[in-house]
């Protein structure tokens, strides 16, 4: 960014009655820091999203899933930027506790092969 440029708008835009020599450079210091942690992080999402293109869709997932620029630019919206993937927990199903099965056991006496289940053979078989 032009350093010139951001002076007439700080003058401009009335901010202050008096605009310092060094507040413009720290100015664009500033948001050229943004502009790049934003587009790497967008980058990444692309990346991940298999694209070559950055679109408003990955500057706004960039921007969502870190922290600190979360925090700093949580008013703002981004149009066509989506919404952020989130599932509430009442709308997932019950996690059903899966019945553990004994082990079996397959014997063989002669032609024939019997299935036996431990468990039900302790239960089922009549004590000597």
């Amino acid at each position: 960014m032009v350093v010139a440029r951001i002076t007439r708008f700080l003058k401009v835009g009335k901010y202050s009655k008096h605009v310092g020599a060094g507040a413009p450079v720290f100015l664009v210091a500033v948001l050229e820091y943004l502009a790049t942690e934003v587009l790497e992080l967008a980058g990444i999402a692309a990346r991940n999203d298999k694209k070559a293109q950055i679109i408003p869709r990955h500057i706004q997932l960039a921007i969502r899933f870190d922290a600190k620029l979360c925090q700093f630019l949580r008013a703002m919206m981004i149009p066509n930027g989506g919404v952020i993937p989130n599932i509430h927990n009442i709308f997932l199903p019950k996690r059903r506790i899966a019945l553990q099965r004994p082990p079996m056991l397959l014997v063989r006496r002669g032609r024939r092969i019997r299935l036996i289940i431990p468990s039900l053979v302790s239960r089922c078989s009549p004590s000597p």
